[in-house]
């Protein structure tokens, strides 16, 4: 599936009509594991998720539809469970992990997938009655010592992600090829406003860093490169890293192409291992990757690779702490299947990893809104070239694990759950008690 990117599949014609991706009636065992075997829970343990299940559905404004009884419920949208048993039995067994799955799997459905997953999103800290979130740990699981981000861990970690194959990702990203939340002049918008919206972005991440003329570059987690593109037509001098091989790739060819090989260099290598001294660091969208356990040693390099007076901008999803906390050691559906090693932070994560590495949070500028719409673009794409998408070699389940992704990711914005934020960090200057301001 390592498929060449043309210009024309990057920027895409236009696109067909919606095709919703349908799971097949026997999964592929070798590839889905889980996903063929099906719920592994007991029979009481299924009937009395069931009960917890229909009860905290019950309660929210939603439709439920289970089987051929009766639609539940007066609003909202509707939530279609094709096989109650095995529905209630993965969630019985996995939790959020089974729900997911079950998705995979068809087992339920439904025609506003976004709207349903923004009401569950909108009260996940509630649909478990309280006397039995003390039991939470039953039905979670805790992050495998595998996914850890080690140096070799991180490698096989994001190669899962984003080596997948470049031609998928064209299918679905605009002609910047950006893979990270856009800041649109107006919503809603359309497919056309993307590539815009995804250079507005990155312009104020470089202006928010000072990048100009002259201006030494790193920028941690290329992406395919648009944004050291930009920095290069600025004047900047860029040394680009990356562990995706794929992305690397492409991020050359293109930077050829614009004719920038002489100011940008895209090195395939862990940010643990750069060395050297720059007036500007750029991050997008990569500290979520990082891990728990390296925030301190991603903070620490930060502020090693920053030249004295030096300006680091990044872009970050972040959670509410609160929920983070509570969380931080579970193993989730995005771990199983998109995102392996990955934790979103809180700001007041960053706030506390920064203070310790001796930098200083200056600017913090949320945008969880428009981060909902690049997804609803993405999602829109990604689903409308679902016959593209199996030309390249994916499967039905690969098909409905992304359409989830994209929803449920959507879902957490729209919610209000998960958030976007650029930060400008600095060095903190010692005053003359020795405290550092």
């Amino acid at each position: 599936m390592n498929t060449s990117v043309s210009d024309r599949t990057a920027t895409g014609a236009a696109a067909p009509a919606p095709v919703v991706a349908t799971a097949p009636a026997r999964p592929d065992a070798a590839a889905w594991p889980d996903v063929a075997r099906g719920p592994r829970a007991s029979a009481l343990r299924t009937g009395v998720t069931r009960r917890i299940v229909q009860r905290a559905l019950a309660a929210l404004p939603l439709r439920v539809l289970y089987g051929d009884a009766p639609v539940t419920g007066d609003e909202g949208p509707l939530l279609r469970v094709h096989d109650p048993e095995a529905f209630f039995g993965r969630i019985g067994a996995d939790g959020l992990i089974g729900f997911g799955e079950s998705y995979m799997a068809g087992e339920w459905d439904a025609d506003d997938l976004v709207g349903v997953l923004t009401v569950l999103a909108s009260r996940l800290t509630s649909l478990v009655p309280r006397p039995l979130q003390s039991l939470r740990g039953v039905w979670t699981r805790r992050r495998p010592g595998a996914q850890r981000n080690t140096l070799d861990g991180a490698r096989q970690n994001i190669h899962r992600h984003y080596d997948l194959s470049n031609g998928l990702f064209a299918l679905f990203l605009d002609r910047s090829m950006t893979y990270s939340s856009a800041v649109f002049r107006r919503r809603p918008a359309a497919w056309d406003d993307l590539p815009d919206a995804q250079h507005r972005k990155i312009d104020r991440l470089l202006d928010l860093a000072g990048v100009g003329e002259g201006t030494r570059l790193l920028e941690i987690g290329t992406g395919w490169g648009e944004l050291a593109l930009r920095a290069a037509a600025r004047g900047a001098r860029v040394v680009s890293v990356t562990l995706s091989q794929e992305q690397r790739e492409l991020a050359v060819e293109r930077i050829a192409r614009a004719g920038h090989a002489d100011r940008v260099s895209v090195e395939l290598c862990d940010y643990r291992q750069v060395t050297g001294v720059y007036d500007a660091v750029v991050s997008v969208e990569m500290i979520e990757a990082v891990g728990e356990e390296y925030w301190p040693v991603y903070f620490e390099a930060l502020a090693r690779l920053v030249a004295p007076g030096g300006r680091i901008a990044l872009q970050a999803i972040t959670m509410p702490d609160a929920r983070m906390r509570a969380t931080r050691t579970t193993y989730t559906w995005i771990h199983k299947y998109i995102f392996p090693g990955g934790i979103v932070p809180s700001a007041e994560a960053i706030d506390r990893c920064a203070a310790s590495a001796g930098l200083r949070v200056r600017e913090s500028d949320g945008y969880g809104g428009h981060y909902a719409e690049t997804l609803r673009l993405w999602r829109e794409r990604f689903t409308a070239r679902s016959a593209e998408v199996a030309a390249l070699g994916f499967d039905p389940v690969f098909r409905r694990m992304w359409e989830f992704y994209l929803a449920y990711s959507e879902a957490g914005f729209r919610a209000g759950y998960l958030d976007v934020r650029q930060l400008l960090l600095t060095p903190a200057t010692p005053t003359q008690d020795g405290e550092r301001r």
